[in-house]
């Protein structure tokens, strides 16, 4: 079992900026796709980002390309999210998340990943 846990979720302004960590616990021995998903109320959950446990290669929603850049230590099992002009569409609850990387890719669907954590709230005012 991995247990993962989001911190940095917050109240910004349309414009500001906001960097969130997720860090990894229990069964970190193997490798992992880790994915940042997010849920805006009423909505369903959408892909945000994923990297390799390399970091060699990292996808990215259209929504945010540009504005948010993921990267990880797995030194420290932590995988952070800047995000950058945050807009008031980047409202939602963000959820990490890891995939073993024998059955999934960066462009894996959410059901591909086996470990989530209990979300961070992003709030993003105009």
């Amino acid at each position: 079992q991995v247990q993962l846990v989001e911190s940095g979720g917050g109240l910004v302004q349309a414009g500001g900026s906001l960097r969130l960590f997720c860090t990894a616990s229990g069964r970190t021995v193997g490798t992992y796709i880790m994915g940042w998903f997010r849920q805006a109320p009423g909505k369903e959950r959408e892909f945000v980002t994923a990297i390799t446990w390399s970091s060699s290669m990292t996808n990215y929603a259209d929504s945010v390309k540009g504005r948010f850049t993921i990267s990880r230590d797995n030194a420290k099992n932590t995988v952070y999210l800047q995000m950058h002009s945050l807009k008031p569409e980047d409202t939602a609850v963000y959820y990490c998340a890891a995939a073993f990387e024998s059955i999934a890719t960066i462009w894996s669907p959410a059901r591909k990943y086996a470990y989530w954590g209990q979300g961070t709230q992003v709030t993003v005012s105009s």
